[in-house]
This record gives C-alpha cells, sequence and structure tokens, in this order.
C-alpha cells in the first residue's frame, strides 16, 4: 500500500474508532433510526459542500450499483443497527464483533472481485466465529437484550462487508469523492423513514448529544468515509479490511477514558479471539498465491 494510502487508512481506523464511542454516547438520547439520519444528513451537506466546491461531477453509470449497494447497506442499513446494537452492549464489545467485518470482506472479495481464497481464510473464519459465540455466552447474563446487541452487531459487520464488496468496482469508474458522497446521499434517502422521530430527538436531546451527532457526520462519515475509499481504490478489499485491526484496542481505550466502559474478561477474551481470527484469515494472503483455494 502506497504512503499516501497507508496514511489515509490510519485516518480512517482514528475516527472510526471514536464514532463507536460517540454513538453510545449519543445512542443514551437519540433513536437508533434518527441518529443515523442525522449522521447522514450531517455528513451530506459536508460531503456535498466539498463535491460541489471541486466541481466533481456525477459519478458514470458503470460506478451506480456499487454507489448504490455501499449506499443502502454501509452508509444505511449498517448505521441503524449498530446504533442500535450499541444500546445494548458496550462500545468495546460492538467494536470487537463488528470488527469480524473484514472476513466477510474477504470471502465475498475472494468470491466476487477474484482476490483468491487462501486456506488460512477457512481457519480464521472458525476462530472469529467461535469467538463471536464467546461475547454472546458472556452477554447473555445479561438478558436477551445484551445478546440481541450482539447479534445486531454481527448483523452490523456483515452489511459493512457486503458494502465494501459493492464499493470497491465503483472505484474502478468514479473518484473517492464521488462514491463517498452519492452512497451517503442513497444512505440519507434510504433513512428518511426516520425522520419524524429525529426531529422529536432534536427537540428534547442535550445540545452534547446532538453535537455528537454531528460530529459522526462530519468526522467519521464525510472524512473517514471519503479516505478509505481514497485508500480501497489503491489496493484490494481485503488488504483495507485487516486495517481495521486496531480499531477495538482504540475504542476500548477511548470508551473507557470517555465512558468509563471496559468490557468484561469474558467478553474481552471472545473479542480478541475474534481479532485472532481475522489476523488469522490474513497470514498468507499476501505471502503465497500457490495455496489458494479456488
Amino acid at each position: 500500500m502506497e504512503k499516501r494510502a497507508f496514511a489515509a487508512a490510519g485516518v480512517t481506523v482514528l475516527l472510526w474508532a471514536s464514532a463507536f464511542v460517540a454513538i453510545r454516547s449519543a445512542g443514551a438520547e437519540y433513536s437508533p433510526g434518527s441518529l443515523a439520519l442525522g449522521r447522514l444528513l450531517s455528513g451530506s451537506v459536508v460531503l456535498a459542500v466539498i463535491w460541489l466546491a471541486s466541481g466533481g461531477g456525477v459519478p458514470p453509470r458503470a460506478a451506480w450499483p456499487g454507489i448504490l449497494g455501499s449506499g443502502l447497506l454501509w452508509f444505511g442499513l449498517y448505521m441503524v443497527v449498530l446504533n442500535w446494537g450499541e444500546q445494548l452492549v458496550d462500545a468495546g464489545t460492538a467494536a470487537m464483533v463488528v470488527n469480524i467485518g473484514p472476513i466477510v470482506v474477504a470471502i465475498l472479495g475472494g468470491w466476487l472481485l477474484k482476490e483468491g481464497f487462501p486456506r488460512a481464510l477457512f481457519a480464521g473464519l472458525a476462530v472469529s466465529f467461535a469467538g463471536a459465540a464467546v461475547v454472546g455466552v458472556s452477554m447473555s447474563n445479561g438478558g436477551s437484550s445484551s445478546l440481541g446487541g450482539v447479534l445486531l452487531c454481527l448483523l452490523a459487520a456483515v452489511s459493512y462487508g457486503i458494502g465494501v464488496v459493492f464499493q470497491k468496482p465503483a472505484l474502478r469508474h468514479a473518484s473517492a469523492l464521488q462514491v463517498t458522497t452519492f452512497g451517503c446521499f442513497v444512505g440519507t434517502v434510504a433513512c428518511l423513514p426516520f425522520a419524524g422521530q429525529l426531529v422529536e430527538d432534536v427537540s428534547t436531546a442535550s445540545t452534547g448529544a446532538t453535537l455528537n451527532v454531528v460530529y459522526l457526520g462530519v468526522f467519521p462519515t464525510a472524512l473517514a468515509f471519503t479516505t478509505w475509499a481514497y485508500a480501497l481504490a489503491r489496493t484490494t478489499a481485503g488488504k483495507m479490511g485487516a486495517t481495521t485491526y486496531l480499531v477495538p484496542a482504540i475504542v476500548v481505550l477511548m470508551s473507557w477514558i470517555a465512558l468509563g466502559e471496559v468490557p468484561g474478561w469474558l467478553t474481552l477474551a471472545g473479542g480478541l479471539l475474534c481479532l485472532a481470527g481475522v489476523a488469522v484469515s490474513r497470514s498468507k494472503a499476501e505471502r503465497s498465491s500457490g495455496q489458494n483455494v479456488r
């Protein structure tokens, strides 16, 4: 990965880590759908200004299937179910479970984008899902709501993974700014049914919670999704998925400092298993193409 793409990926990782903490904080006063719509509206405004100022133009027709798919699944569904999941589990646990997403990216990237299937991928898949099971068992002590939060985070991971695979082909035909901007527009339109709830939540929420929503739109959405798309256009979907390894560790540290939340030991062990599985799944991807399963 070139230096600028690596730097862009680093910006994305830091901002996405902060998003888990901001979602957890704002989620105390905003419903999952209204939080998603508020975030997307804020992001859309910033991206529209940058897009218009740069004279970016409308993406070509060939890019639209990927833009629509990533907009609906990643900007839309992912944000709603992640917000919902974080109302039921702490930010660190959510980040660890969602980080199974890179395995989804690797599987679909190997199949649909012809990036190959390293044998280590299947071992990593087994380890990560064992970790998810441990997290699920540990959270079940908190009742069905906590277990439901884990399942929602798993759904977020799958929608994120599929969204990345939709996005990668679009970047062959359109710029990172175009793909991000119009993907955000699509997600915003998809979340418009939550407009009434957003109006109600804004009227009752504290200034701090509303500022968190705006922060989510400007930085983890408008900026971080653009830097992600920039880096993704310059490497494989599988490699980009692997760059998110550090997100859960950063989230646990941030949520401890900002929210006083630290996952329990069993939950933390399960989350580490999830991350170990992702690491195993990518361990041989760059060293050997002769051991790929086709």
